[in-house]
């Protein structure tokens, strides 16, 4: 739905990215590390093998925390979108451990409505970043989603601004639509970046389906 100004401007397909810190995160960001870390001692695959297995069906009281904390901020982004009936949905979740040089190309998510990461470490430092000066190690960068809205770019215009760029830090949370093109630069650190990644997948409901005209 368009939002409306008092001066007559609308704003149009506008794309909603939440960012936010989740209160308690450091009591339970080391047990979610170490979970991790022994998931992943069983399986060198862990990473990549994202659909064999839903993290969110684990019973850890640390994976339980963060299941009721992603499930809340799907309410409150619901709530900022203006939706005023009831929406269901099932989280579907998966770990990322990220050694030097690892990194996710671009991609989005289909089947699913929204999308996340929950951060649980990041490194603190990079090194061993060469000569270039346009590396972003670590971060996570968004791209405008409208294809070819650049073309007529001027600077300091927000509408045509075609990537968003920000370095996480541990307990941050994001979300976004599922069908936003996003990429996670290479971890030039020798700490590991660890996150949890996951997608709002919706219980279907006709309720969904706009007014036909």
């Amino acid at each position: 739905m368009p939002t409306a100004y008092n001066d007559g401007f609308l704003q149009l397909w506008p794309t909603t990215l939440l960012q936010r810190t989740l209160p308690g995160h450091e009591r339970a960001n080391p047990a979610l590390g170490a979970l991790i870390e022994q998931l992943e001692a069983g399986n060198k695959d862990l990473t990549t093998d994202y659909l064999d297995d839903n993290l969110m069906t684990n019973e850890h009281p640390a994976l339980q925390w963060l299941k009721d904390c992603v499930n809340k901020t799907v309410i409150d982004y619901l709530h900022r979108q203006g939706l005023d009936y009831p929406v269901n949905w099932s989280l579907h979740g998966w770990a990322n451990i990220n050694r030097f040089g690892d990194y996710h190309d671009l991609h989005n998510h289909p089947h699913s409505y929204l999308s996340g990461t929950y951060y649980v470490a990041t490194p603190d430092q990079e090194t061993e970043a060469g000569s270039r000066n346009d590396l972003s190690p670590g971060a996570i960068s968004f791209y405008d989603p409208r294809p070819q809205a650049n073309m007529n770019a001027i600077r300091g215009d927000a509408q045509v601004s075609p990537q968003y760029t920000l370095h996480p830090a541990p307990g941050m949370i994001l979300m976004w639509p599922s069908f936003l093109h996003h990429l996670v630069h290479p971890n030039l650190s020798r700490q590991k970046r660890i996150s949890i990644s996951f997608n709002v997948v919706l219980k279907w409901s006709d309720d969904y389906l706009p007014p036909q005209n």
